[in-house]
């Protein structure tokens, strides 16, 4: 559907292009006139160490060339919209509206779309609020906490125009879509096992205690930091160190495990696991913490016919030891597609000596590097911040523009948050958590998962 300032965009463009033309404009003075018309105008919402620090250095990277700009930005802490304001002001060499909630934000004119970065179980009711106001959105991972929140944004986004763009970065590495190509393409064979591992030694990971300190109930809306969650007296840990609370964050599967498992999705077209189990708990940091430092869950995959071949999967996590150099390692009979190397060996294959025990043949991968299969991303995409979210943050970017479906679009969110929160149930219950194809909800030992 064509948007009404897009007709009224294009209907000026056409009949300045044609009176300029006959006064002797070239097309170069045309388009520089008429370039601020054209621009992309985008908002912040939540003025996050994620946007800071890699959404802005990839948006910079290319928002010159596809003419976006950044123009104001919502938080409801005063400090953080403060420096928001100040950063981006000496950023885009203009000013920028400060606003201290998304209404304010999305009564301004001309706003585009947005990118979301704020605390975990916000993103699906954030996003929402984004679509009711005509956004096209850039949402960070993991899409939503509980099946409640992520049935109501997949049915938004659903009765919706607006570009979506997830914020599963894989899904914009040539390494990745090189690796999906290969799986899909039956070169590989069945999938077997898939192991994912993301460990950290980090003891000040998620923890803001200088922030922490500065944070003051007065200076902000702690009613609406909660949103749906159930009301709890002011605690700014939980404000600034959300990852480390449910209900505001599941921790380790929502904000590692969802990148990772969300490959697995897009690898075999599979939407989500037929089970899962989950062991772990907080074993280092006696911090206060409620969600685990030490985390292990293995997963069941498969067409939710148990005769047909499924696979398992096993994550690990810890944040006790380990130089976050993340894990992805698919396994066949015949090897293993290694993401780490970026390489497909026989490595583990169906040998000839064991193969002649039981009069098979033998089952060997040929080598294969992933990198010279893979499309080469535009040069401007490695140039700052991380060259996956730089990348990613661009195909969003063109899409806004085209109007074609990004990398990651909100199926992507919804599916991997259903594994996330899979976990999740499995973590705090104790159960073998399924999921109810009918009702769309998470069951844990015969209930529906709720928070």
């Amino acid at each position: 559907m064509t948007h009404r300032r897009d007709f009224i965009k294009t209907t000026i463009k056409a009949t300045a292009a044609t009176a300029l033309a006959a006064n002797g404009f070239s097309a170069k003075s045309y388009a520089n006139i008429l370039g601020a018309n054209d621009r992309v105008r985008l908002g912040v919402i939540g003025y996050s160490d994620r946007f800071r620090q890699s959404h802005f250095p990839s948006f910079q990277n290319h928002y010159k060339e596809l003419n976006f700009d950044i123009v104001a930005v919502s938080d409801i802490w005063k400090i953080r919209r403060d420096e928001g304001v100040s950063f981006l002001t000496s950023k885009m060499d203009h000013a920028i509206t400060g606003c201290r909630n998304n209404e304010e934000l999305y009564s301004l004119k001309d706003i585009d779309g947005v990118f979301i970065s704020t605390a975990d179980f916000q993103h699906a009711l954030h996003a929402i609020e984004a679509l009711k106001a005509k956004k096209d959105i850039y949402c960070e991972k993991p899409f939503a906490e509980t099946m409640e929140d992520n049935r109501a944004a997949l049915k938004a986004a659903k009765a919706s125009d607006r570009i979506i763009q997830i914020g599963s970065q894989r899904r914009s590495g040539p390494n990745y879509h090189a690796a999906a190509q290969y799986i899909q393409s039956g070169k590989f064979g069945d999938i077997t096992m898939v192991e994912l591992t993301w460990n950290v030694n980090q003891p000040g990971r998620w923890r803001r205690p200088d922030l922490v300190a500065k944070c003051k109930e007065e200076d902000l809306d702690w009613k609406r930091f909660l949103l749906n969650r159930p009301y709890e007296n002011f605690d700014p840990r939980k404000y600034l160190e959300y990852r480390l609370f449910w209900p505001y964050s599941s921790g380790m599967p929502g904000q590692w495990m969802s990148h990772q498992i969300d490959t697995v999705h897009w690898f075999t077209g599979l939407k989500h696991p037929r089970s899962v189990v989950a062991n772990g708990g907080v074993y280092m940091w006696k911090d206060g913490r409620k969600n685990w430092d030490t985390t292990t869950a293995v997963f069941d995959y498969g067409p939710s016919d148990d005769k047909t071949k499924g696979f398992q999967v096993v994550f690990t996590s810890r944040m006790h030891n380990g130089e976050e150099n993340p894990g992805e390692i698919y396994y066949s009979n015949g090897g293993e597609l290694n993401l780490m190397t970026n390489k497909v060996s026989s490595k583990g294959g169906l040998s000839a000596g064991s193969a002649k025990a039981m009069n098979m043949q033998p089952n060997l991968l040929p080598d294969v590097n992933l990198s010279d299969l893979a499309i080469k991303v535009a040069a401007s995409a490695n140039t700052g911040g991380d060259v996956l979210t730089s990348a990613h943050v661009r195909n969003w970017m063109e899409c806004v523009r085209s109007r074609k479906q990004t990398n990651a679009p909100v199926e992507a969110g919804y599916n991997h948050s259903i594994a996330t929160i899979m976990t999740n149930a499995a973590a705090r219950t104790g159960e073998k958590v399924t999921f109810d194809e009918k009702t769309q909800e998470v069951m844990a030992g015969g209930k529906v998962f709720k928070y």
